[in-house]
């Protein structure tokens, strides 16, 4: 889960903040730096099937948070808005 120490936020979160002044708002970018970083975590830990697993669970807990914390209320969101499918 991405809901670290405030400590730990405080390091990291400059560094977010200036990547993302100088990204455009393009999904290509995004994956870039998205594997970028997980290509440095890799060289870190060393490729065995314990990093790649746990790059691997990262990136499922990150889709599933998302999901849960974006796309249901905006889903939800349209639902209300123009009306349920079902």
């Amino acid at each position: 889960m991405p809901y670290i120490k405030k400590d730990d936020r405080g390091v990291l979160d400059p560094f977010i903040e200036d990547l993302s002044r100088n990204m455009a708002a393009e999904p290509g970018q995004l994956n870039y730096v998205i594997t970028k970083l997980l290509l440095k975590y890799l060289k870190a830990c060393g490729l065995r099937y314990k990093s790649v697993n746990e790059i691997m669970g990262v990136l499922s807990c990150v889709t599933q948070e998302f999901y849960r914390r974006v796309v249901v209320p905006y889903e939800n969101k349209k639902r209300d808005e123009n009306g349920d499918v079902f």
